[in-house]
């Protein structure tokens, strides 16, 4: 297979209720497996929602807030654990379709959050990417993850990876992603803002790969709304009332060839945005630069990945 077709879903997810998300995400994904994709992308922390109000809610980030101690004891229970029998209804859908899909969730480990994207691919377990570093405000809200879930995907037409927002200034994390050979690269933000698809279409460039760059669009009316799913908080709903009204992520999603070209380009609406790839690009694009080859100086440089999973707590016999 030298072509496939990509979609990313750019829409508003049902913050904090991720039950009544995963019955939105299923016709959602339908919608874009309609279109022919055998990838389809949703935005970082598409289940559950973007913690808005850490950016956007005044005093957020005080001590003891109540606000946020309650949206986090709520997330905390919504959280996807495991391998949680939620999603089975998305994987039925993978199946049944042979696409991969990739979208962002709260995940619990423990009693830790991690803001994790999934990779769902048929007939086989989730792939999934915690995000390494949670930026700025998030450390309130997300643990970090580790070397263990840098992986990539074999689609048998090519490989699949992921990363999630800031992660693509991480130099070294993008030169393991690199080295893994990905064919295309979702690329997780909650909006594609002006320096988000700068860096995305820097990763196609300097991977020589696809890049599928997935926003997401949300307003304050939504996240009220999903905390009233979730069973509803006073203290929670006076912290999201004090952020402003309207739109708050404006979806901007991309998808972006191995040259940095843009194929596809949303706008704040609600869409599923289609491109095809052709794979063979990928090929072309190398003879020029090839950063994990010829471009590369392992006699100069070396990069030592540590693929533990670091649980923090060693049980010895």
């Amino acid at each position: 297979m030298t072509q496939i077709n990509a979609a990313i879903v750019q829409a508003a997810p049902v913050p904090l209720a991720i039950s009544h998300g995963i019955t939105r995400m299923a016709g959602q994904l339908r919608a874009a497996l309609d279109t022919g994709a055998q990838l389809v992308a949703f935005g970082e922390t598409f289940l559950g929602g973007y913690p808005l109000w850490l950016d956007e809610a005044p005093g957020a980030a005080l001590w003891n807030q109540p606000g946020t101690q309650a949206l986090h004891a709520i997330l905390l229970d919504q959280a996807l654990r495991g391998d949680d029998p939620r999603l089975e209804v998305l994987q039925a859908l993978v199946d049944a379709s042979g696409a991969c899909v990739s979208f962002g969730g709260y995940e619990r480990v423990r009693a830790t959050l991690k803001n994790t994207q999934y990779l769902l691919r048929p007939h086989q377990p989730p792939m999934k990417h915690r995000k390494l570093v949670p930026t700025h405000g998030e450390r309130l809200i997300w643990g970090r993850g580790d070397g263990a879930t840098l992986t990539v995907h074999d689609a048998g037409w090519g490989s699949i990876g992921q990363a999630i927002c800031w992660e693509h200034w991480m130099p070294l994390l993008r030169a393991t992603l690199h080295h893994a050979g990905e064919s295309v690269h979702v690329a997780a933000w909650p909006t594609v803002r002006d320096i988000h698809l700068l860096a995305s279409r820097h990763y196609a460039f300097e991977g020589r790969c696809f890049v599928v760059a997935a926003g997401t669009i949300q307003d304050r009316a939504e996240v009220l709304e999903g905390l009233a799913l979730a069973g509803g908080n006073a203290e929670a709903e006076a912290l999201i009332m004090g952020m402003p009204e309207g739109q708050l992520q404006t979806g901007g999603s991309a998808i972006i060839a191995p040259d940095a070209s843009i194929l596809a380009l949303a706008d704040a609406e609600e869409t599923i945005l289609t491109a095809s790839l052709d794979l063979t690009a990928i090929g072309r694009a190398l003879a020029a630069f090839d950063g994990d080859g010829h471009y590369s100086r392992p006699d100069i440089f070396e990069l030592r990945v540590d693929r533990r999973v670091q649980d923090g707590v060693i049980d010895a016999a």
